[in-house]
């Protein structure tokens, strides 16, 4: 072999090396870069959720008998798999037991199956960064925070502490009004100044997944809290109008309305706080298609039928006792709801007159229930009308039979005089108030109590009935 050949032969072998070599780098140069991509996105709230709805599906729908378990195995996986599926159905009732599964079932899910972890859970929700936090990213922590110590009080725990609940003037509103602003979060947030665990993160980056999977949207907390009541889509501008507006406003307010400066519909969330409408200025919806998803899921309790066009209203209650209404276009002008919660434990006339001389009042309330005098409660919506009722059958004898009729289940007077005897009835779109009083006539009842709205001409206020209609 010539020493023409041993050098050939060197150079192709370096040659070789080389290429190999580069080949190599440039697979692991590759390989780092596709695991960062994969990872940035991977650890996303949108990702997560995607994932959980995905692994939840698997879950219910296996075919238990094609995987090979012993007997006791597959009863144990069945009752589980069934124990799931009552629980999906459940939450979005407003059961809160249920909820609590999911939410247990979510975090198992996300820390042994998924991998989050205290170096990644920040991509979700930057709790690590406050100034990069929207104040629902905020507001959620507060509430996860406040509930650990007040439980359900927690909502109202913070509007009290920081008097949320006054009146005050918006930046571009001429007039003052009940609301709650992002500013206001903001330095709450602050003044909290809050320090989270990797367990407190991950509840939160749970709770927003499950709320937009199975629950309430934005309002999901907040519909758990013992406040008065709960509402959105009642104000902003409607789909609808934003073709009616671009015919006939300049441009700049078009800009505006584009860049959701101005308030949309899905912007939209009030709460009923000791009888104040409080606007939420810092929640949203999202979409309008977030609001439609909340308003179908909401009324689906002991199935009351499907909301439609031509049927475009729904009154029926939540898992709790909750009153939920429901509207929906052409009806309406755009997707709403309403739930007016019923706290039955705290009604007690004692609680609910506060003024001077209340010991004069009470006690004609009582002795005029006890006389069993025809007694007529009118009013305004939300002043108090149904907790007022509840206090005054507190003094009813217990000898006598009460029979109920209501548009929708709300006094449930059955929880809290178990052994006492109660029927309530209720409108349906078969049997109309009419027929329900009829039939109460025909039964054993010493107090009839009659819960509807007058529909004549002559009643103003709606939900309730003008002395001349007594």
């Amino acid at each position: 072999m010539t020493i023409t050949n041993i050098v050939l032969m060197l150079v192709v072998i370096g040659i070789a090396i080389f290429v190999v070599y580069y080949s190599i780098n440039k697979k692991k140069n590759a390989t780092v870069e596709v695991a960062v991509e994969v990872d940035d996105k991977t650890y996303t709230l949108e990702t997560m959720t995607e994932f959980v709805k995905k692994r939840l599906d698997e879950i219910t729908k296996v075919n238990l008998y094609d995987i090979g378990l012993s007997e006791e195995e597959l009863k144990r996986r069945k009752n589980k798999k069934y124990e799931l599926k009552k629980a999906l159905k459940g939450c979005t009732y407003g059961d809160v037991n249920d909820k609590k599964y999911v939410k247990e079932l979510i975090t198992d899910i996300l820390a042994k199956e998924y991998g989050v972890s205290e170096i990644n859970i920040s991509k979700a929700i930057p709790f690590d960064i406050p100034s990069l936090l929207t104040a629902q990213d905020k507001f959620d922590i507060l509430i996860y925070i406040y509930k650990k110590e007040f439980g359900y009080e927690a909502l109202p725990e913070l509007i009290k502490k920081y008097s949320l609940d006054g009146l005050k003037y918006i930046e571009g509103e001429a007039k003052p009004s009940y609301a709650i602003t992002e500013d206001e979060i903001n330095q709450i947030f602050e003044q909290e100044n809050i320090m989270l665990s990797f367990d407190d993160k991950l509840q939160v980056v749970v709770q927003r997944i499950y709320q937009h999977y199975k629950g309430y949207s934005s309002i999901d907390e907040i519909r758990d809290m013992n406040i008065d009541g709960v509402s959105g889509g009642v104000s902003g501008l409607p789909e609808s109008f934003l073709s009616q507006v671009a015919q006939t406003t300049d441009a700049d307010y078009l800009d505006q309305i584009a860049e959701h400066k101005v308030p949309r519909a899905c912007d939209s969330i009030w709460i009923m706080f000791h009888g104040k409408s409080i606007r939420l200025a810092f929640l949203s919806f999202g979409t309008e298609a977030e609001l439609k998803r909340v308003c179908q899921n909401i009324y689906k309790y002991n199935n009351p039928g499907q909301l439609s066009d031509t049927n475009g209203y729904k009154i029926n209650e939540m898992k709790d006792g909750s009153r939920v209404v429901v509207v929906r276009p052409s009806m309406s002008e755009t997707w709403a709801f309403f739930v007016r919660k019923f706290d039955v434990q705290r009604a007690s006339l004692e609680q609910i007159v506060l003024f001077d001389g209340k010991e004069d009042a009470i006690n004609l309330l009582k002795f005029l229930v006890k006389g069993a005098r025809i007694i007529s409660l009118t009013g305004e919506q939300g002043c108090g009308k149904t907790t007022m009722l509840m206090a005054m059958i507190e003094n009813i004898y217990e000898t006598m039979n009460l029979r109920i009729t209501e548009t929708a289940f709300e006094l449930h007077l059955r929880k809290i005089y178990p052994t006492r005897n109660i029927l309530s009835m209720r409108e349906t779109e078969t049997v109309s108030g009419q027929d329900c009083l009829d039939v109460q006539k025909k039964t054993d009842g010493s107090v009839n109590i009659i819960r509807r709205g007058c529909y004549r001409s002559c009643c103003i206020l709606d939900d309730t009935i003008c002395p001349s209609c007594i």
